[in-house]
């Protein structure tokens, strides 16, 4: 796994390395970011962005916004940097990284950020979840405490973020912050 704690590909908890799988869909596996795919990070991030129904998106070089820019700038380098990606036969389908920086969901400077995303076409199958769950395993091994995110309200992925553990513990008028214990 591409890691700023670690040098090697991510382990799932039963210490198989690089691979985990995704219930319901055996041609997905879960395993960590190489370093040179850390290019894709951009493309996720746009990915990432809520769009509601009716909503034109974005242009997509709106990632190169500093405050968005943050998710994918020099990553790896920098504390709590964490990518694990669902690869459907050679193809990376989604992603979820985590990062510690100072972003929409920021609770403190010992706590990753989260952020994901899933290809269109691969979304509503579990991958998400299980892209979720594998990264708490790893935080909580890596001895951090907790995680957390920003996700605006009207976002379907709410329930999803409720569902692997996060609770809401502030909000703005757009924006629920949330926060998993590990």
């Amino acid at each position: 796994m591409f890691s700023s704690k670690q040098e090697k590909d991510f382990y799932t908890p039963d210490n198989r390395p690089g691979i985990a799988s995704v219930p319901g869909l055996n041609s997905v596996v879960l395993r960590g970011l190489r370093a040179d795919e850390a290019g894709l990070l951009r493309d996720f991030l746009y990915e990432a962005i809520y769009i509601p129904e009716g909503v034109e998106p974005p242009d997509r070089s709106i990632v190169e916004q500093p405050e968005l820019a943050m998710y994918y700038r020099d990553f790896g380098s920098g504390a709590g940097d964490n990518c694990i990606v669902a690869d459907d036969g050679g193809r990376v389908v989604g992603a979820v990284w985590t990062r510690i920086m100072n972003d929409y969901g920021h609770v403190d400077d010992e706590t990753p950020s989260f952020a994901i995303a899933v290809y269109k076409e691969y979304r509503g199958k579990g991958i998400g979840t299980a892209l979720m769950r594998q990264m708490l395993v790893l935080l909580k091994e890596q001895g951090y405490r907790r995680a957390s995110l920003a996700v605006q309200k009207a976002n379907y992925a709410v329930r999803m973020y409720e569902a692997v553990g996060f609770r809401t513990v502030g909000e703005n008028d757009e924006e629920y912050i949330m926060v998993c214990e590990l």
